[in-house]
Parts: structure tokens; C-alpha cells; sequence
């Protein structure tokens, strides 16, 4: 498809405002939230006029089901942590915040046997540094480290990861759709580039899992019920070989030095210091 250059800058920076501002209502309601993504389930039946293959219904399923029960019913659970019933109080177990880090691991994991499977061999291994180096929830002097749903309004699911790893993450991912399906390319850079945006706009880096969260499900459920993006941004033209192969080999020159890096410093801290070598600062008590 032709699309000229002026058609990309004017749906992408429009698409990546859109994000942002979904991000934002997502995380100053999360009762709307809750109900917008319960609700989202029911276009079931329209999934399988547009998803195709293992994977892509993999990605539909495990990112929608965790976004719509658990990050809903966990944001929910702590608005009303005064509540003491029993279904409110299952969401504010410690059980949440573990099963949230399998579903991130998952969601890496499914695209790196993709890479594996399409021979993008260079960045399969970034995704494998990625999910040995995801922080994993615990507690730390009876405090929760790297992973908390906010106890205080609006309930965020708070991500205490570095930028270098959050960077990591967004460039692999990229190399990784831009093999695996090019075409959809320009609308997934869309959503890497919002999720990265928000955090540094709002000046709060543990805000950019709860942005990847939104703007990952928003973008999987258009594709699951339409065929918008191919219309208004298809980019299966810069599909390119070498540039793929030299993008992933790059990727993987970038994600060895911090592996070496994270594994040295949790090795150096063992059980005492958090590997990232840095504690969550105090939880703000305001929305921002």
C-alpha cells in the first residue's frame, strides 16, 4: 500500500496522543477502568475474523484476561482496602503482584520463541536476557520492593525497574514486531513510544509498566476486532533483511553489557540490597 509521508506523521503522532490520553484515564479512574476492560471481553466473537495463529491469539489472550481481572480487580481491591470482603481481599493478595511478573515473563517469552522460530537469532537472545533480569516482587524490611499496587489514590500498579531496562525492553520489542509482522510495525512503535513518554512526562519512571499495560491492551484489542492500522499506516514497505539482522545484532551488543552488570550486582548484594542497587522512594499520597 502507498501511503505517503505526510499520512504516517499525522496517524502516528495522533495515534501516540490518543495513548497517552488513554493512559491518563486509565490511571485517574479505575472504576472506569475495571468496566472497560471487563466489558472489552465481550468482542470474543469478533477475534477470529483477525487473529491468526498461535501466537497472535497467545498474545490476545494473555494480555487482555490479566488486564480486565486482575490489574482491574487489584486497582479496585485497594480503592476499598477497608473492605474486609472476601473477594476484595483475595485481589489484595500477595499472590497479584507474582502473577503480574509470570504475565510480563510470558509476554516476553511468547515473542522470543517467535524470534527463535522466524530465525531473528540475535534478538531472541535479548528476550531471554529480558526475562532473567525482570525484577522479581518481594519484600524487603516488611516493604515491597519493585512491584506495588498503590495504596493510595488512583491505585497504580507501580513498576520499580531502571530505564536502562525499560529502553532494553522497548528496542527489543521493536526489532521483534518489526520482523515478526511488518506491516503493523508503524502502529505498534506507536504504543512502545507512548508507553515510554508517560513515565518521563510525568517525571515518575515506576509509572511505565501500568503505560505498557494500557496502551499494549488498548492497541491488542483494535487489532483483535479490526483491520484499522493497515488502512492508515501500513508499513510492510520498510520491511528490510539485513536492517532487521543489524538491528537485532545491536540490540544484543546493548543487553549483554547489562546482564553482565545486573547479574554483578546481584551477586554483589546477594539477599541484603535489591539487585537494581536502588530502594522504591516513598509512595506519593496525591495523583500526578
Amino acid at each position: 500500500m502507498n501511503i505517503p509521508v505526510w499520512q504516517y506523521v499525522v496517524t502516528m503522532s495522533g495515534y501516540i496522543f490518543i495513548l497517552l490520553a488513554l493512559i491518563e484515564v486509565m490511571r485517574r479512574f479505575p472504576k472506569f477502568s475495571a468496566v472497560f476492560w471487563l466489558l472489552s471481553l465481550l468482542t470474543v466473537p469478533l477475534w477470529s475474523e483477525h487473529l491468526f495463529g498461535w501466537f497472535r491469539w497467545a498474545k490476545t489472550v494473555s494480555v487482555l484476561l490479566p488486564t480486565a481481572i486482575v490489574v482491574g480487580g487489584a486497582r479496585l481491591a485497594w480503592m476499598y482496602k477497608d473492605n474486609p470482603h472476601r473477594l476484595l481481599a483475595f485481589f489484595r493478595g500477595d499472590w497479584v503482584l507474582k502473577f503480574l511478573y509470570a504475565i510480563l515473563f510470558l509476554n516476553i517469552a511468547e515473542a522470543t520463541l517467535k524470534d527463535f522460530a522466524t530465525a531473528n537469532y540475535f534478538n531472541a537472545l535479548c528476550g531471554v536476557i529480558l526475562c532473567a533480569t525482570i525484577p522479581f516482587p518481594r519484600y524487603k524490611n516488611g516493604e515491597r520492593v519493585y512491584w506495588v499496587i498503590g495504596k493510595d489514590a488512583p491505585h497504580d500498579l507501580l513498576f520499580y525497574s531502571t530505564a536502562a531496562w525499560n529502553f532494553l525492553y522497548t528496542t527489543w520489542n521493536l526489532a521483534f514486531v518489526y520482523g515478526e509482522s511488518p506491516a503493523f510495525f508503524a502502529a505498534s512503535a506507536c504504543i512502545l513510544i507512548a508507553a515510554e513518554l508517560y513515565p518521563i512526562l510525568k517525571g515518575r519512571p515506576e509509572l511505565y509498566l501500568i503505560a505498557r499495560v494500557y496502551t499494549l491492551a488498548f492497541h491488542i484489542l483494535i487489532r483483535a476486532c479490526s483491520e484499522i492500522f493497515l488502512p492508515l499506516m501500513d508499513s510492510s514497505r520498510w520491511a528490510n533483511e539485513q536492517f532487521l539482522w543489524t538491528w537485532g545484532l545491536v540490540n544484543l551488543a546493548l543487553h549483554v553489557p547489562f546482564a553482565i552488570w545486573f547479574f554483578y550486582r546481584k551477586h554483589q548484594s546477594k539477599t541484603s540490597e535489591p539487585p537494581f542497587g536502588n530502594r522504591p522512594p516513598p509512595l506519593k499520597t496525591e495523583y500526578a
